[in-house]
């Protein structure tokens, strides 16, 4: 390699693709075997085709607006509190992690960790499951959505897609689910960041409880603390090195890539599930969120109708959407992609008394 590379054979890509099948585990997914796009290009002289995606979904508009989506509380006025992007960076940092110490393709993982939740909706779950019960009977799901978004929604300069490799498409898709529910992305780099959107979400979900007063620490399940640890640091500590050393061992006792998963030991997955069983009934489901939800709820379904009955005030994107494909679509693609800063004030715009009408009567008054 060194005497081609030095006779100028090699770019600085197919230098680094040689460096990933002389360095990385066997089981790693490899840029130059890639299954490819969906439309054909010409490579790039820098950068694998899984660097090239990771670059192309965080300069998107889609990444950007994570900053504005929420996590679990709704517009809590803190700047401290996670944000949907906030949650994306701790998900490719705990993968990123996971990956290095397994000698998987870290580019894939970060490609697919930085596009996992782009198609979410305003309002965290509340958002996704009201455009789930109104786009009946197709429904709606943030991962088939993050997928939609990516080769559908975004464009490039040049008009086109994003067209992103099937790897990461794949491991977009297949994010949700614990354990063996759920299809399995088909690469372990995806099955990393699976495995990683859980451990980041239950552990900075409890952080943020405590510091919003709906949880104390003291609450949640011993025996899950027992296992995983009293801190926020020792819980994510457990959790990444069982993920590591579980796959590990299963890498030594099996040959075969197929027989390959990324996994936890069972005492360690089962108190992360009993932990993220509990967040469910005192969280999620909890007063507190649930008093948010109903409000929540109220915006999305006004907006949803307000766009079925004047579909000529959505943008003009939209508008081709719902010629090319179905209105209801187009509605859910516009909403959909909205923040939650954007959507409230679109509803107060739509929905509240214009403030010129509150100034006309304060004038009025004035006469009197």
């Amino acid at each position: 390699m060194t005497e081609k590379r030095q006779q100028g054979f090699y770019s600085v890509r197919e230098t680094i693709e040689e460096q990933e099948k002389e360095w990385l585990s066997p089981y790693a997914a490899l840029a130059k075997d890639s299954l490819g796009r969906e439309e054909e290009e010409k490579p790039d002289d820098l950068r694998t085709v899984f660097m090239r995606d990771r670059d192309r979904i965080i300069h998107s508009k889609a990444f950007r607006r994570l900053k504005h989506k929420t996590q679990v509380y709704i517009s809590p006025g803190n700047d401290h509190y996670r944000t949907r992007i906030t949650h994306t960076l701790e998900v490719s940092q705990i993968s990123r992690t996971i990956g290095r110490a397994l000698n998987l393709n870290l580019d894939l993982i970060e490609a697919v960790a930085l596009g996992h939740d782009v198609g979410h909706t305003p309002f965290a779950h509340t958002g996704e499951e009201v455009l789930n019960g109104l786009m009946q009977p197709v429904g709606f799901a943030h991962n088939e959505n993050s997928v939609r978004v990516l080769t559908k929604i975004e464009k490039r300069d040049n008009g086109k897609n994003l067209n992103l490799t099937k790897e990461v498409l794949n491991g977009i898709l297949n994010h949700g689910g614990l354990g063996n529910k759920g299809t399995l992305p088909f690469t372990l780099e995806g099955q990393i960041v699976r495995i990683s959107d859980k451990i980041a979400y239950v552990q900075h979900d409890i952080d943020d409880s405590i510091r919003a007063g709906a949880l104390r620490a003291e609450e949640l399940p011993k025996d899950c603390l027992e296992v995983l640890g009293n801190s926020h640091s020792k819980r994510i500590n457990t959790l990444v090195q069982d993920v590591v050393y579980t796959t590990l061992k299963l890498m030594k006792d099996n040959k075969e890539k197929s027989d390959i998963r990324i996994a936890m030991s069972q005492e360690v997955e089962e108190a992360l599930v009993k932990l993220r069983t509990f967040m469910f009934q005192a969280i999620y489901n909890g007063k507190l969120c649930l008093m948010e939800r109903e409000r929540a709820v109220f915006v999305v379904e006004y907006l949803f109708q307000y766009f079925l009955k004047h579909p000529e005030k959505m943008p003009s994107f939209y508008q081709e959407i719902a010629r090319e494909e179905d209105l209801k679509r187009a509605v859910c693609d516009y909403i959909s992609g909205m923040t939650d800063v954007y959507c409230v004030e679109l509803f107060k715009d739509l929905a509240l008394p214009k403030s010129f009408v509150v100034n006309n009567i304060l004038d009025s008054e004035s006469f009197l």
